[in-house]
């Protein structure tokens, strides 16, 4: 860990400590791979002739992959089957990047601080197929006691609901949740919840 990421870690960990639960967002919060899935969806974007910006990617962070396909359709005036597209986008980052993935280690050692006293929750917009993987390569895999992922809740991220499933599995008000993330919808979400968070990109 860099002097910079430790004390990264101290602020983070200052913070964590009055919570009953911890819940972590994966990609770009636990695991340093944004620019990974970036590039994954503009190869799955090209094979359908689309040109795609990546920054927005970055605007729907957190996103269900359906979802994001939803509105690549719609900026780019074209009809994508979502299933498809977000199957095959899966199949391109699991075969090109996924074994690349390495933690942010200021995020997952506070998760490895926390998880014997705290009750620990994962909740992302990936899939669970392609979540389990990432967390097992950043070795994280079975530290938590609930894992809540794409099609767990009718409505993803920046709806509540997937932080509000977590909770209830937890049996933990979401009064004392802290919520971990690098994104604007994950932090929508948060707050939607009642939630306490931390941008964890901005500490």
């Amino acid at each position: 860990m860099t002097p910079e990421n430790y004390q990264k870690y101290l602020r983070l960990k200052e913070l964590a400590n009055p919570y009953k639960a911890l819940l972590f967002d994966v990609d770009g919060t636990l695991a340093d791979n944004m620019l990974a899935h970036k590039a994954a969806y503009v190869a799955t974007a090209k094979e359908h002739g689309i040109i795609l910006n990546p920054d927005l990617i970055d605007e729907t962070a957190g996103w269900p992959t359906i979802a994001v396909a939803d509105e690549i359709s719609n900026r780019y005036k074209v009809s994508l089957d979502k299933y498809d597209f977000a199957k095959r986008k899966s199949s391109i980052f699991i075969e090109q990047f996924i074994q690349k993935t390495k933690p942010v280690d200021f995020v997952r050692q506070i998760l490895y601080d926390f998880s014997e006293s705290r009750k620990i929750g994962i909740v992302s917009g990936g899939t669970r197929s392609t979540l389990n993987i990432t967390l097992e390569v950043i070795q994280v895999l079975g530290r938590y006691e609930t894992l809540v992922c794409a099609g767990d809740t009718p409505e993803g991220k920046p709806s509540p609901q997937p932080f509000l499933l977590a909770a209830k599995q937890l049996e933990v008000d979401p009064s004392e949740c802290l919520v971990f993330e690098d994104g604007d919808p994950g932090v929508q979400a948060a707050i939607s919840a009642g939630m306490s968070w931390v941008r964890i990109d901005q500490i």
